[in-house]
Formats: structure tokens, sequence, C-alpha cells
């Protein structure tokens, strides 16, 4: 018996010190990596198999599994003089982009807004029955009974190359599933990363949450909105039940769109897809754009960093407006530092939200914006969804991710940064009129709230990473 024991312990032992040995070497922040050193160690046993099944971080290896498969697309390098194009004072930030991003900044693009799917779907419409030869679209969710399964069909049908990604976990927001009625009319269709139970995968993370129509490499749209009923108003006079903006470009841009829909399209398929051909010069508009594409893996933090970096180079104002807003240390860091220079800074968030413990955990962390006089601002109901970012009103960055944990460590997104006076102006303009019309937050506001309420919002905090 004593003999049994011993080895027991041993193991028990042994487990702990493998387990807080690989916390030691992997984790990144050392509050975590200290905390798994003390429960791996002062309770193997139970500490071991709460590491196995929380610690180990499996996102990073399935993430680089995934992007193995992508390698054979041509990546444009970057050129500094690329930069030139978008004026002395937003030099510094084209550098930061550029040197982060492997695709280059295009000239001659316009940019246009589709607020709600009562204007983005009847565009995204027309741009599919008008297209010659490719039809790209990729989605996070995909509703049926928009108009969107015949006209791909249609298209399919004078020859058109017709593909569409939709993200494995996403799909399962829509009833019937939008992949079987695609695969009924013929057209052909992926599932990102899909949850099986043979093999068992219920992976909740690596979603594609990028949304991109790519058009014959001149046209693309792209923005936070999904295709779904909510972004459809039921009733002329009332406004859809989610409120967002979406966007259309045309020009040189919207070829890098095509391609980073591609990159998926080989991911999810291991095929090795010929690179879509370049539109090398155009005429359409006079906005510098390019492409920015952040997830797990070679990508991640790439985003957060460019986003870190345009709120540092900021003189006058920054405007954010995102519906879920749990950022990073070095985020907050940047917004407040900002703050404390003299630049205006605004957040803009939704005062209704559809995930109510990320709207608690935003409370729980407010203050530490509010003390050093960020502004923050609740919108009115609808739930507003869009996703705005811009500086100094001549740059912006529009796209699919929020500013949370899940969508700059955990999500494939998707970003389109744009270098120009008059769309950044009028984005600005937009978030200003949201702003009017929001009630703004403050900290005696934050510490008269009932005990009850501190509570629960500080529980949802202290999971906000899983959020």
């Amino acid at each position: 018996m004593d003999i049994w024991q011993t080895a027991i312990a041993l193991l028990a032992t042994a487990a702990g010190v493998t387990c807080a040995t690989h916390a030691l070497l992997r984790k990144r922040e050392p509050r975590a990596a200290l905390g798994w050193l003390a429960i791996c160690l002062l309770v193997p046993v139970v500490g071991a198999i709460l590491y196995i099944m929380f610690g180990i971080n499996r996102v990073h290896a399935r993430a680089r599994r995934l992007q193995q498969q992508d390698r054979h697309l041509p990546k444009p390098d970057y050129h500094p003089s690329h930069v030139a194009a978008v004026g002395d004072d937003l030099t510094p930030l084209a550098h930061l982009s550029g040197s982060l991003q492997h695709w280059p900044l295009t000239k001659g693009n316009s940019v246009r807004p589709l607020p709600t799917g009562d204007t983005a779907y009847p565009a995204m419409l027309a741009a599919i029955r008008g297209a010659r030869e490719r039809v790209f679209l990729s989605s996070y969710i995909f509703d049926p009974g928009l108009g969107f399964v015949s006209a791909l069909e249609d298209a399919r049908a004078r020859g058109v190359d017709v593909r569409v990604i939709v993200d494995g976990l996403g799909e399962w927001y829509s009833w019937p599933h939008i992949g079987r009625q695609l695969k009924q009319r013929g057209i052909p269709v992926q599932r990102f990363n899909p949850p099986s139970l043979i093999p068992p995968s219920l992976q909740i993370n690596l979603r594609n949450h990028r949304k991109i129509l790519a058009i014959d490499g001149t046209i693309a749209f792209a923005g936070g909105m999904n295709i779904a009923h909510r972004h459809v108003a039921t009733d002329s006079d009332e406004s859809p039940a989610v409120v967002d903006v979406h966007f259309r470009f045309d020009g040189p841009v919207a070829g890098q769109l095509e391609q980073v829909f591609l990159e998926d399209w080989e991911r999810v398929t291991g095929e090795e897809a010929p690179a879509a051909p370049r539109v090398a010069t155009s005429d359409a508009g006079t906005a510098v754009c390019r492409a920015l594409t952040d997830g797990p893996g070679e990508d991640m933090d790439k985003l957060t960093m460019v986003l870190t970096g345009a709120i540092s180079l900021a003189r006058r104002e920054v405007l954010a407006m995102t519906p879920y807003f749990l950022p990073p240390r070095e985020m907050l860091g940047a917004f407040v530092g900002a703050a404390l220079r003299g630049v205006d800074v605004s957040i803009i968030l939704p005062g209704t939200n559809n995930l109510a413990p990320v709207h608690w955990a935003t409370q729980r962390m407010l203050w530490e914006l509010l003390r050093y006089d960020v502004r923050v601002f609740y919108q009115p109901g609808p739930f507003v969804h869009s996703k705005l970012f811009v500086v100094d009103g001549a740059y912006a960055q529009v796209g699919s991710s929020n500013l949370d944990p899940r969508s700059l460590r955990l999500n494939f997104e998707l970003a389109v940064e744009i270098f120009d006076a008059q769309c950044a102006g009028a984005l600005a303009e937009e978030c200003r009129k949201a702003r009017h019309t929001s009630q703004e937050v403050t900290l005696t506001a934050l510490d008269s709230r009932p005990l009850p309420v501190r509570l629960r919002n500080s529980l949802a905090w202290l999971l906000s990473p899983y959020l």
C-alpha cells in the first residue's frame, strides 16, 4: 500500500510540475503564469486537470494548421514608397500598418457607406446580378430568404465562378442552414472550421468573422453586417432590430478583398487557388485604401497594433464606435494617453446589447477611461452593431472586428483602412451625430450603482478574456 501511495504521490507531483513548467514557458502574462504555477504546485492533481482543460492554448496551434494551407497564394511585399499618397500627417500611420500587413496601399478607390440591410442588400444583389466572371461571398451568419441564394444560382447559370464560405458555427444561427440550400442549388460552398462529432470538434474559437462580397476583382462589399433578417426593417416606418453599416468599395482595394477570400478558400479546401487578377490603377475615387487581415497565428495582434498606433498618433480627435468593448490593456493605455495629450477621445457603445455579460463586463472597466477624460456614450436602442474608427477626420478603419478579445485574438477578422479626408470626415460626422443623441457616462453614475449590480459586473469582467 505504501508503494502505491508513494507512486500516486510521485505521479501527481510530476503532473503538477510538468503543467507548472508548461505555464511558465508558454504564458504571455506574468499574472496568468503565476496563477497557474500556484494552483498546479499547491494542488497538483486538480491543478493539472484544470490546466489541461482550460490553461493550454489550443487556438494558436490549430490556427497555424489552418494557415499552413494558404501559403501558395502570392502576397505582395510592403514598399515604403506606397505611403506617399496619404500626405505627411498620415505617413507615420501608413508606415506602421504597412510594416505589419502584406497588402500595399492602393489609390483610386471609392468608398460608399450602406446603412442597414435595406440599403446594403439591394446594392449587393445588384452587383451579383451584374457579375461577369467571379462572385465570392463570405459571411459569418447567412440567413435564407433574402434573395441571395437565387441571385447566386442565376450567376452560376450564366457561367460565373461562384464560391461561398459560411462559418461553421455562425451557420447555426440560421434555420434552415444555408449550406444545405446552397448545395441543393449546385453552388460551391465551404464551411469554415465546422463543429463535428466524429472526429469530436466543438471549437467555438477560430471563427471566420469576415464579411466579404467580391465581384470581378473591381467591386467589393465589406464591413460588419451579416446577411440576416435582423438587419432589415419589418416596417418602413421602423428601424431594423439591429442597426449596422456596410461598405461598397470600387477600385484596386476590391482586388485585395477578393484575394483575402481566396486565402480563406484555400485554407478550408486545401486546394491551391489561382491568384485573382489585380487592378493596377483606377479612377473610381480619391480614397487610398488597404486591406487589413487579423487572426490567430501569423496575423495575431496586428490589428491591435495598428489601432493602438493610430490612437497614439492622433492629434485632435479619436472616435470609436463598437458593439462590444473589452479592449486589451495596451489599447486602453493608448486611449488614456491620447486624452491626456488633449485629444478628444469618444467611445460610442450601444445602450441595448444582445450579449449581456459583455455589456456588464464593459461597465466594470469604464472607470479606467473616465477618470482620465475619455468620454463614453451609450446609444439608445435598437441595438447598434456598427463598427467605425476615425482619427482626426482623415483616417478611418471599417470592417468586421469588434474591440474585444474574441475579435482581436480568437477570430479571423477583416478591416479596410481608408486614408481620405472626405470619407473619414463623413464617418466622423456620423459618429458625432450618434454621440449627440446618446447618453454620456459619468464616474458619478458608475459609482452610484447598487452593490448587486457592481458585483454582477465584476464577475462578468473576470470572465472577459473568454467572452
